[in-house]
Order: structure tokens, then C-alpha cells, then sequence
């Protein structure tokens, strides 16, 4: 009895002591093993690298960010072929992205590389290059096509020209309603009065009544649909308190835009001295409004309606919804002075474009050059998804944690705007640090992913871990000691 209660206790002792020796082992001969691997694979890798980034440096004048290499980086370049689904994966690392093949490099090796802008300019930067040749031969002295979320400029004429934009500055007006409703400000069932100035507006209305109140949802859906300069000045100073006030919001909201072509002098679009912006302006402000508030469309897309039970008709000024494929929006404008203005929306495929026309001679005009505009944008372009929020890129190893691995996964869904015939030719760069540690909080960034075509970065996205993951402390062992023979025992 005595020989099996001492056997027993040495028993645990060693196992205690082979776990801890395992523990010290693998938070410190671990890290000089695999330092150690970090030097052999750089000393291999590291003059081509360094030569191939010279290069690419040399070829680009306009650098967006730097990737800078320390023995902290897992670099892995792969080709993206259309016909596979899954990364390939080494014995270490479990790689997994949706159309990906992965041929990835040495685990270890150190890339010092930079990235250059896309190829397409980007609305958000002014000063990007873009052709404006209007190849398409458009009317209308000013236009743009955008895709609405990258932002990026596929075709050009005179963006930044100042003219006046008619109703179409109700998207401003809109926009700002929506904000209102996101933040709690008014709801869609809030009762809208209408004072003597909102109803004294002239142009398109449905001739509010001072006496009478509509509801959000439905000073919406006049607006939206029916243009109404009322329902957009009773809004204004429901929401501000007065025009004036609102009219200050809204130019507030376009130089927080970039709007730098745009003064608002009011909130309709009447004609009035200076109340000016320009297409590529336009173009900003509706893809603010589709792509943070995309519920608009629930409205911009009605092609007939009703107000004040059935009494009030309404029909959409936008024709395009009711004749263009896949039409989402957006707003009509037109005037004397401004002549015919539109900015149009449409989504196919996953692929959504914005188009922008002004001072177009005709309705006719406006409307058949939108729809053009939005054919070569279709014709030539489509939207790649290159990873969904969530999806595996590989397992990494975790030290002094109470878990010895975790995935690693794409922090957001990511895709680019490409050519179409052209999405062979994307590559991706993985980077991935080598000494992650506990403890780890869920959403943790541990590297990044880079996707790029012919040279130019394309798109990217930070890669998180998804839980948390505790550092492991002697309370932690001893606990899972005792957990262990306790199972061992039953």
C-alpha cells in the first residue's frame, strides 16, 4: 500500500514537472528556434527581396503607405486564379480564402516592400490624374461615373466645373435627414409641421398646407420621389429650427466631404446667385448618402406613390428607375439656369455605379448620357470579392497562452473594382507577426493582407484574432492538472 501511494506521488510530481519544463520550453527555446529560422531564411531571401522593391520603387511616383519589415513578419505571396476556391496550406499553417490558390513562400521570410496607389483614381483624392477626354462624346458639358464603394473615377468631363445644381442639392438635404433619423434626432413617424415659408415655395411641391402635418416618412417620400421644395424646407427647419440653420449644416457637411467646388445657398435647389457645386462634388455627396445610409434607396427607388390617403399622387421624376436595369436612384434637377441635372445610381452583379450629369440641354439628354455613362461602367468593370468578414487565413501559434493556437481571420469582407478579364492577374501579400503572445483580446490585429494587380495595391484588410485568449499563469497549470486526473480517474 505504502509502494502504490509513493508511486502514485512521484507519478504526479513528474508529470508537474515534465508540464512546466514543456511551458518554459516552448515561451523560450521556442522564440530562439524560430529567431534562429527568421535569420537563416533572411539571409536566403533578403537580396532579392530588397532588389525587387527597389525596383518597384523606382517605377512608382506616387507611394501610399510602406510596409515595413522588422523579424516580426510572416511574409506570403500567393496568385489568385478564378477557378480555385480554397488556399493551398503548409504542414504548420491551415490557409483558407474563397477563389484563392496560395503558393506561399518560406514561413519566415522578411519582405520590405511598398505599395502604390490603384491604377483608377480615386474620388477621394482631388489631385489623382484622370483623363477626361470624353471619349463617349457626352452632350453635357460636365459629368462623372464613379463606383460607389470604392469611390474610384472611371470616367470624367469637367468634374470640377462650378454650375448650378437645381434639386439635385436635395441629395445634401437628404443626406442630412438621414443622419438625423441614424442618430436618434427625429423618427420616421414624427409629426412634420409645415410654417408659411415651407409653404410659399414655388417650383415643384405638393402644396402643403400650413394647417396641416405629414409624417417623416412621408416628407420623405415626397421629396425622394416628387422633388417637393415644401416637404424639404418644412424638414429643414423641423430638423435646425430654420432654413438658415440647416443651410449652414449642409455646408458644414460638404467641406467635412471634400465639396470644394460647393456653396449651398439653400436646401431646394431654386436658382439663387452662388448656390453652385460641381459633378465630381455631386458624385461625393451621393455615394455619402447610398453608402451610409443605403435605406434610401426604399424611397429613391418608388416609381409611384400616394400621399394624404390616395388624394396626392406622386411620380417619380427619375425615369431611369423605371426604364434602366438595376436603377437604385438617386435625384433629378432641373431649372431655367441650370438646365438638366441627375444623379444616377444603378447596381448589377454586385457592382455599384454613380453617374453624374449637368447642364445637359434636354431631359432626353440627361437621362440617355446617365445611361451611357452607366453602360461603359458595367460594360468594362465588375466587383470582385476577394474575402468575406470572418473567413480563415491561416492558424498561428500562440505563446504563454492557455491555448497554443488560434485562427487568424479577415477583419472585414474585401473585393476591389477590377477590369473585366483582368482578376488572374491578383496577388496577395500576407503579413503576419511571428512572437504573438497572450494574453489576446478578441478583434486583436495580428497582420495584414494585401491585394494587389500589375504592381498597384488594390485593396487590404487588417487580420484579427476572434477570441480571447488568457495568459497562461501557474494558477492556470495547476488547474489543468487537476482537471486532467480528475478525467483520468473517472
Amino acid at each position: 500500500m505504502k509502494v502504490s501511494k509513493f508511486f502514485y506521488i512521484l507519478l504526479i510530481f513528474l508529470l508537474i514537472t515534465s508540464f512546466c519544463i514543456s511551458c518554459y520550453a516552448e515561451s523560450s527555446v521556442y522564440v530562439w528556434s524560430s529567431t534562429s529560422e527568421n535569420i537563416s531564411n533572411l539571409t536566403n531571401t533578403n537580396n532579392s527581396i530588397n532588389s525587387s522593391n527597389n525596383q518597384s520603387a523606382k517605377n512608382s511616383n506616387n507611394i501610399s503607405s510602406n510596409i515595413n519589415n522588422t523579424s516580426n513578419s510572416n511574409i506570403s505571396n500567393s496568385n489568385i486564379p478564378n477557378s480555385t476556391n480554397n488556399m493551398n496550406s503548409n504542414s504548420n499553417q491551415n490557409i483558407q480564402n474563397n477563389n484563392l490558390t496560395n503558393t506561399q513562400n518560406s514561413n519566415n521570410s522578411i519582405e520590405t516592400s511598398s505599395y502604390i496607389n490603384s491604377a483608377l483614381p480615386t474620388i477621394l483624392d482631388a489631385n489623382s490624374p484622370i483623363s477626361e477626354d470624353n471619349f463617349l462624346n457626352l452632350e453635357s458639358p460636365s459629368c462623372i461615373l464613379i463606383e460607389q464603394s470604392t469611390g474610384q473615377v472611371l470616367y470624367a468631363h469637367n468634374i470640377h466645373e462650378q454650375l448650378r445644381p437645381a434639386s439635385v442639392t436635395k441629395v445634401m438635404s437628404i443626406l442630412l435627414i438621414m443622419e438625423s433619423l441614424a442618430n436618434g434626432k427625429i423618427s420616421l413617424t414624427d409629426q412634420v409641421p409645415c410654417s408659411e415659408n415651407a409653404a410659399s415655395m414655388g417650383g415643384s411641391q405638393i402644396w402643403l398646407d400650413p394647417r396641416e402635418t405629414l409624417t417623416v416618412d412621408e416628407m420623405l417620400k415626397a421629396i425622394c420621389v416628387n422633388s417637393a421644395n415644401d416637404c424639404v424646407v418644412a424638414m429643414a427647419e423641423f430638423i435646425a429650427g430654420s432654413e438658415e440653420a440647416f443651410v449652414q449644416m449642409m455646408n458644414d457637411e460638404a467641406k467635412k466631404l471634400g465639396m470644394n467646388d460647393t456653396t449651398f445657398k439653400n436646401c431646394h435647389g431654386l436658382d439663387e446667385d452662388g448656390h453652385v457645386t460641381s459633378s465630381y462634388d455631386i458624385a461625393l455627396m451621393s455615394r455619402e448618402l447610398l453608402t451610409k445610409y443605403p435605406d434610401v434607396t426604399k424611397y429613391s427607388t418608388i416609381w409611384t406613390d400616394s400621399l394624404r390617403d390616395g388624394k396626392s399622387s406622386l411620380s417619380n421624376t427619375n425615369k431611369l428607375i423605371h426604364t434602366y436595369p438595376g436603377a437604385t436612384g438617386l435625384k433629378t434637377g432641373s431649372t431655367g439656369l441650370a438646365l438638366y441635372n441627375l444623379s444616377a445610381s444603378a447596381t448589377r452583379d454586385g457592382l455599384s455605379l454613380i453617374a453624374v450629369i449637368m447642364k445637359a440641354p434636354s431631359t432626353k439628354v440627361r437621362f440617355s448620357e446617365a445611361s451611357k455613362l452607366l453602360d461603359y461602367g458595367f460594360n468594362t468593370y465588375s466587383y470582385k470579392t476577394l474575402g468575406n468578414k470572418g473567413d480563415l487565413i491561416q492558424t498561428v501559434n500562440i505563446k504563454k497562452g492557455v491555448k497554443s493556437t488560434a485562427p487568424v481571420v479577415l477583419e472585414n469582407s474585401v473585393g476591389s473594382l477590377i477590369k473585366k478579364g483582368t482578376d488572374k492577374n491578383i496577388e496577395q501579400t500576407i503579413s503576419i507577426n511571428e512572437n504573438i503572445s497572450a494574453p489576446i483580446s478578441s478583434g486583436q490585429k495580428v497582420g495584414e493582407i494585401i491585394y494587389s494587380s500589375d504592381g498597384n495595391t488594390i485593396a487590404k484588410s487588417n487580420l484579427v484574432i476572434q477570441e480571447n485568449i488568457e495568459k497562461r499563469t501557474l494558477f492556470n497549470i495547476v488547474k489543468d492538472i487537476i482537471k486532467n486526473w480528475g478525467n483520468l480517474l473517472r
